[in-house]
């Protein structure tokens, strides 16, 4: 009986040891299985960064959408001097740079009778980008800070802050509905210089202070009194550029050294305008379209099929007639040279 009882104590006792044994053998385990734990839901972090689900805030770009290495049209960064980029093609007239730059095509440069037309709109945004440019139907206005400029369709010029420009074509409007001026004539306007190689045909248009001196300050007063009444009183019934030719031929002579060197002299001079000596030529009024002329003509303004001419008269029995070379016919005055 002792030995059952002694036999069963130290069964117990087994039992005892046995279950303190895997009692500490389960943190250990627990442990590691932590551990197994922490990194499978750390790599399961790392593929949720990587793989957002469709509850994620980051965003994943679309497999269509440009790399972010690539330039966009958005992008601030100047891609012109990589390598890696093509360089852009150029677009607009190479053979007509404005301030540098290829003039656009919506210039509709077109040449006539060797002067080169382009629109005045188009032109006026290129010298002067915030020149307010209007149109009532018949003539043009372009109206800037310093200028203030007007070109009427079908008119012999251009009037720039009082200044007469003249279009030998006549100012035009196009099938399109744009007014095309010569270049030269809107260039002068804007006080931008206009340059020309033969060699390579180009043309470069360089701003200025933009806007040309104004009529007030360009025109001298003697001239200007003079040549007006002289035009009016020898061609006050002729066309306009009839009336230029007249004041082409003074102001030949003024350039010429065989004669005086001033507008008056050259009328005060005897036996060639005898309404100066008579005191009618400075009592006479001139027309406005005679003063225009006279402005014309001040301005540079050459009717070139009287080019050179220094004498012109009404009649046939005239001495230039009979000893100078007839050059033209324009209205009813002949013009020699």
């Amino acid at each position: 009986m002792k030995r059952k009882l002694i036999s069963m104590m130290l069964s117990v006792f087994a039992m005892l040891l046995l279950m303190g044994a895997a009692a500490d053998t389960e943190p250990a385990a627990a442990l590691v299985a932590e551990e197994e734990s922490a990194v499978s839901q750390e790599s399961e972090l790392e593929t949720e960064a990587q793989f957002p689900d469709e509850g994620s805030d980051l965003e994943v770009p679309d497999e269509g959408e440009a790399d972010a290495s690539e330039p966009s049209s958005d992008d601030p960064y100047d891609y012109s001097n990589s390598p890696m980029v093509p360089p852009i093609a150029v677009t607009g007239d190479s053979k007509l740079l404005i301030n540098g730059r290829p003039a656009p095509l919506e210039l509709n440069k077109e040449l006539q009778n060797g002067v080169t037309y382009v629109s005045l709109s188009v032109m006026t945004r290129q010298l002067a980008p915030t020149a307010e440019i209007s149109w009532d139907g018949s003539a043009a206005r372009v109206v800037t800070d310093q200028l203030t400029l007007t070109a009427e369709v079908g008119q012999l010029y251009v009037e720039a802050n009082g200044r007469y420009l003249y279009v030998p074509d006549t100012v035009q409007l196009t099938q399109a509905g744009q007014v095309i001026v010569p270049l030269r004539v809107v260039a002068k306007a804007f006080n931008a210089e206009v340059g020309y190689d033969p060699e390579t045909g180009l043309t470069t248009i360089t701003s200025g202070y933009g806007a040309i001196q104004s009529g007030d300050e360009f025109y001298n007063p003697d001239n200007l009194f003079w040549l007006s009444r002289v035009i009016h009183r020898e061609s006050g019934n002729q066309p306009m550029e009839g009336k230029m030719a007249v004041g082409n031929v003074v102001l030949n002579r003024v350039a010429d050294p065989v004669f005086p060197d001033t507008v008056e002299s050259v009328l005060a001079q005897k036996n060639q305008f005898s309404t100066y000596a008579s005191g009618v030529l400075a009592a006479t009024e001139p027309s406005a379209s005679s003063t225009i002329a006279a402005k014309l003509v001040m301005d540079g303004g050459v009717v070139e099929e009287t080019r050179g001419a220094l004498y012109f008269d009404s009649g046939s029995n005239s001495w230039a007639a009979r000893n100078k070379q007839l050059i033209a016919t324009i209205g009813g005055h002949k013009f020699y040279g």
